[in-house]
């Protein structure tokens, strides 16, 4: 909104407009930094406003977070037994303010901006539908694994389609030649590794699906999600921002550029302020968590924002946390049933640390440590080469 401000001021400036002059505050709605930052700010203050009756509210629509039982919990039954009933689904609470700061400050019909809030809002309603159902049958049974899985299949395929088809976001320039969306690239290399041509629309399914999962299995410890979310974020936030500058990305970096990128920088810092706004809350010991709401939505606009800033290989390294997370998932459930026996002492693997002796509060901020060390890195492999 902030943005056709601008145009409407600029407009008027040309015409000679007495009032455009002494509203020349305005011009700095054009510059992607200035509204990036409002939107940070933005999201980060009406989240301090909205949390408080949110909280409320959930406590009295009694949504609180199911915990599973002794049997699957073992060692750890006791530490995490007191979170039952601890208000879930704050999840809205991040979906709702990034969506109001975007609509503020940026472009709203961008097409990288509108997939990436489509994508963001379509897997939050799943993960409301799935924490809804939780609540009330009162266990942590909600929505089928099947109805999830096709339900982001649908998502992924609707992100990936759009992208592929759409003119504006199909075509990138790397250097000095023209690439497709079609072609895999990674910092290490100033030319494309492999072009999957339309089977690249079964990769961004994945991508989208894997993020979005990846994000729920970390999301087991207050704070430890939303604060990976937020390193991420910066750090393609960063990505994004640079990819759109023309000069910076084809010559000094040698990423993909696309003009149209920068408005994901408003989003991803919109979600950076409604990511600190709900750590606020969510600091051990959590008032309130963000439940499949906020873990599933914000995991498949993370997929998507990889997808459209062609680094889809990088998350591997700075999600590198969230990688992490869901490969211990899979190796332990593989190994138990290959072999019988397990990897770790619980999965995901934030929980083995628990178990190992860490407290709480130690897991979370190593992960931190690690995922802003991960983020550095990444980040260091665009200008590697």
């Amino acid at each position: 909104m902030l943005y056709y401000l601008y145009q409407f001021w600029s407009s008027a400036m040309e015409d000679g407009a007495s009032w455009a002059k002494a509203c020349s505050f305005l011009n700095l709605f054009q510059y992607i930094t200035f509204r990036a930052m409002l939107a940070c700010v933005t999201a980060f203050v009406l989240s301090l406003i909205i949390g408080p009756k949110l909280i409320t509210a959930l406590k009295l629509l009694k949504a609180g977070q199911p915990i599973r039982g002794a049997e699957l919990m073992r060692g750890l039954a006791e530490a995490h037994g007191a979170k039952a009933g601890t208000p879930t689904m704050g999840g809205v609470m991040i979906i709702g303010t990034v969506l109001i700061a975007v609509l503020l400050c940026g472009r709203v019909m961008n097409p990288f901006l509108v997939v990436t809030m489509c994508s963001m809002i379509a897997l939050g309603l799943l993960g409301f539908l799935d924490d809804y159902m939780k609540v009330v049958k009162k266990n942590t049974d909600g929505v089928s694994g099947k109805t999830k899985i096709l339900w982001q299949l649908v998502v992924g395929g609707l992100v990936a389609t759009f992208l592929y088809f759409k003119s504006d976001t199909n075509t990138y320039q790397l250097v000095d030649k023209t690439m497709s969306i079609s072609e895999i690239t990674f910092p290490l290399f100033k030319a494309s590794t492999l072009n999957l041509f339309w089977l690249i629309i079964p990769f961004f399914i994945i991508l989208c699906i894997g993020s979005s999962n990846a994000v729920n299995l970390t999301d087991g410890l207050d704070g430890l999600a939303i604060g990976v979310t937020i390193i991420v974020s910066l750090a393609y936030s960063v990505i994004a921002y640079l990819a759109q500058h023309q000069w910076l990305a084809t010559e000094y970096l040698s990423i993909p550029h696309n003009p149209f990128l920068g408005e994901i920088t408003v989003f991803l810092m919109a979600l950076v302020g409604a990511g600190f706004g709900f750590l606020w809350f969510n600091c051990h010991p959590a008032k309130v968590f963000m439940g499949d709401t906020g873990s599933l939505a914000i995991g498949g606009s993370l997929g998507t924002v990889a997808i459209c800033t062609k680094q889809e290989l990088l998350l591997v390294i700075i999600g590198g946390v969230f990688v992490m997370e869901a490969v211990s998932v899979i190796l332990q459930v593989g190994s138990f049933k290959l072999r019988g026996k397990r990897i770790f002492k619980m999965a995901p693997i934030h929980h083995h640390f628990e178990l190992g002796g860490w407290h709480e509060n130690q897991v979370i901020i190593r992960f931190w440590i690690l995922s802003v060390f991960l983020a550095l890195v990444g980040l260091g492999l665009l200008k590697l080469m």
